[in-house]
C-alpha cells in the first residue's frame, strides 16, 4: 500500500485516480480548491482511507502545506505525488490579459515544479517513489486560443526529464500522463469558442481512430503502473493516451 497526495482530483481523471488508488488499498490525501467536491469524493466508499483539504494550488505556500498535509496523512511517509490540476483558457490573443496568463503558467507548470521540490525530500524515503504530472497531447500540438495551456503542458514534459536527470540517482522518478480528448467538462472553454459544438464534436471524433473522446476510467490503468513498483526502471516519459488520435 501507498501513501499518495492528489493535487486536483475533486473532478475528471484525478477523481478516477483517486478511486482507483483508493480500491488497490492506498491512502489518499486530496488537495483541490473545491473543497466541497473534494470532501464528497473522499467520503466515497473505498478500502484506503481517504481526506480532503482545500487548495488553491496557484498559490505557492498552499502547495507547500498540501506536500506537509499529506506527509502528515501518511504518518511521516509519502510514496506518490500526482498532479491532475490544470486551467485551460481558450480565447482570440487579443482578448488575452497577463493575469490569464500567469494564473495558468501558475497552476499548470509552477505548481507541478513546487509540488517536486517539496516532496523530493519526503519521497527519497520510499521504495516506490514517484511523481506523476499530467500534461497533455496538446504539449506537442498547437491549438489556436490555447496559449498558456499549450506552453504549460510542453514545459511540464521538459520538466520531468530535468527531474529524472537530478532526483533518479536518489530512486525518485518523474513522469508525465499525456491524454488526448478526454469528454470531461474541463474542455468546456474549448467547446464554448466553436460554432458549431455537436458538428465539431463528430469531426474531431472521425479523426481518432477509436472514433471516441477518453474517459477519465481509460487514462487509470497508466496511473496506477506510474504509481507502482512495475514501472521501477521508467523516469523521464511521457505516456500518450488519445485513442491513437496522434499517431495518424
Amino acid at each position: 500500500m501507498a501513501n499518495v497526495l492528489i493535487a486536483g482530483g475533486a473532478t475528471g481523471i484525478g477523481l478516477a485516480a483517486l478511486r482507483a488508488f483508493r480500491q488497490r488499498g492506498d491512502s489518499v490525501l486530496l488537495a483541490d480548491i473545491d473543497f466541497e467536491a473534494a470532501n464528497a469524493a473522499v467520503r466515497e466508499e473505498g478500502v484506503g482511507r481517504a481526506a480532503a483539504m482545500h487548495c488553491d494550488l496557484a498559490v505557492p505556500a498552499n502547495v507547500l502545506e498540501a506536500v506537509a498535509a499529506a506527509v502528515d496523512f501518511g504518518a511521516g511517509e509519502l510514496d506518490v505525488v500526482f498532479s491532475s490540476a490544470g486551467l485551460l483558457r481558450v480565447a482570440p490573443l487579443e482578448d488575452w490579459s497577463l493575469d490569464d496568463w500567469d494564473r495558468t503558467i501558475a497552476v499548470n507548470l509552477r505548481a507541478p515544479f513546487l509540488l517536486a521540490q517539496a516532496s523530493a525530500p519526503h519521497l527519497k524515503k520510499s521504495s516506490i517513489a514517484s511523481m506523476i504530472f499530467t500534461s497533455s497531447t496538446g504539449a506537442y500540438r498547437g491549438t489556436a486560443g490555447a496559449f498558456a495551456y499549450s506552453a504549460s503542458k510542453a514545459g511540464l514534459v521538459n520538466l520531468v526529464r530535468a527531474l529524472a536527470d537530478e532526483l533518479s540517482p536518489t530512486g525518485v522518478r518523474a513522469n508525465c500522463l499525456c491524454p488526448g480528448w478526454v469528454d470531461t467538462p474541463f474542455n468546456d472553454s474549448f467547446w464554448s469558442q466553436q460554432d458549431d459544438q455537436i458538428a465539431a464534436r463528430t469531426a474531431l471524433e472521425a479523426r481518432i481512430p477509436m472514433r471516441r473522446q477518453g474517459t477519465p476510467e481509460d487514462m487509470v490503468g497508466a496511473i496506477l503502473y506510474l504509481g507502482s513498483d512495475s514501472s521501477a526502471y521508467m523516469t523521464g516519459q511521457s505516456i500518450i493516451l488519445d485513442g491513437g488520435y496522434s499517431a495518424v
